[in-house]
């Protein structure tokens, strides 16, 4: 068992929610409001969100999407949110890796589906840079975003460390300045419900808005 602090806290877990802290800290929340703002302005203008990540950065994704995709839910005479996550069809998923190359799963799903005005969001711990045995990592990352870049579209990074390759390749980037992935992980994820949340609140002012229009 671990040693207690001080106050009756326990060591390990206070140390892991002391980084937390100064994650919500330094943080930069001006990142925050934007990234909420082109995914409000995605909805006004009926653009598609795609969310990409490898490893625990595609649950993320996963997760990301499927509630974007539910923020208007509420608002039947409203459009929806065009929302859609590329790590969840494993056959297509598997099919693109064993034929085009894992470097290509994300860019190849694009080409079908990707329209000027749609915005790529990326997901990954290191933003795109690094490596390990196999290769360097997230190049299947910095490919989808090229390729929005090069089509018309918007970019958005959500990294952790250094922001890495993202830094340079997305129109917004919001680095969690932490360097551990268990923190940037969890943090990434509490900033996917703080968007989620703060624009399920905009598109109910939104709709208000155009209630009271249609009134007049």
């Amino acid at each position: 068992m671990q040693k207690m602090t001080k106050n009756n806290k326990i060591e390990y877990i206070e140390k892991f929610l002391e980084g937390i802290r100064d994650i919500c800290n330094t943080v930069s929340q001006e990142t925050i409001d934007q990234i909420t703002e082109i995914f409000f302005q995605a909805w006004l203008r009926h653009n598609t969100i795609f969310f990409i990540g490898n490893g625990g950065s595609a649950g993320t994704a996963m997760h990301f999407s499927a509630d974007i995709s539910n923020a208007a839910a509420e608002f039947e005479n409203l459009p929806q949110i065009k929302s859609q996550s590329l790590v969840e069809n494993i056959v297509r998923y598997s099919a693109l890796v064993n034929d085009r190359g894992w470097n290509n799963v994300y860019l190849e799903q694009l080409k079908n589906y990707f329209s000027p005005g749609d915005i790529v969001v990326a997901i990954s711990v290191h933003g795109g840079s690094g490596k390990d045995k196999a290769e360097p990592w997230s190049q299947n990352l910095t490919a989808a975003l090229q390729y929005a870049k090069d089509n018309g579209g918007k970019t958005v990074g959500l990294a952790g460390f250094d922001g890495g390759a993202f830094k340079d390749i997305c129109d917004l980037c919001l680095v969690v300045p932490y360097n551990t992935t268990p923190h940037v992980e969890a943090f990434h994820v509490v900033i996917h419900h703080l968007i989620f949340d703060e624009l399920k609140k905009r598109i109910t002012k939104a709709a208000q808005s155009f209630d009271t229009n249609e009134k007049k």
